[in-house]
């Protein structure tokens, strides 16, 4: 499947960011397609609490609370270079998510847009 013009700009835009910059934005029909894709899928981390990913989550998700992320950075793995899409209820927790992974050095962190809520409406609009 080929990328959308808007999701190679977003790579691009995302190969262009320093760390020290804000996480780049990705909207949920992008993160599908990337999810669809053969190859390095990002890592989808929820940065919700145990209780609420248990509720429900996007399929293929992590969960590490935003509160425990800074102990827990060794299970993310050890390429920086790795894309990961953080997400959570309403984009506060995801966006502490962020500066905590850029100060880490994992320079590719996407935020999505309307995060988990977002999602359960672009799916139920896919249905």
């Amino acid at each position: 499947m080929a990328l959308s013009s808007r999701a190679c700009l977003l790579l691009l835009c995302a190969a262009l960011a320093s760390p020290a910059l804000a996480a780049v934005p990705i909207d949920n029909q992008t993160l599908q397609s990337w999810q669809q894709q053969s190859g390095k899928r990002p890592l989808l981390l929820d940065v919700r609490t145990p209780a609420e990913f248990a509720e429900g989550h996007i399929p293929g998700a992590i969960n590490i609370s935003h509160d425990q992320l800074r102990q827990r950075l060794v299970e993310l793995g050890d390429d920086r270079r790795l894309p990961i899409v953080v997400y959570c209820r309403s984009g506060r927790r995801a966006i502490q998510a962020q500066t905590e992974l850029e100060k880490a050095g994992f320079g590719h962190v996407y935020h999505l847009s309307g995060d988990y809520p977002g999602w359960l409406k672009y799916k139920d609009a896919q249905q």
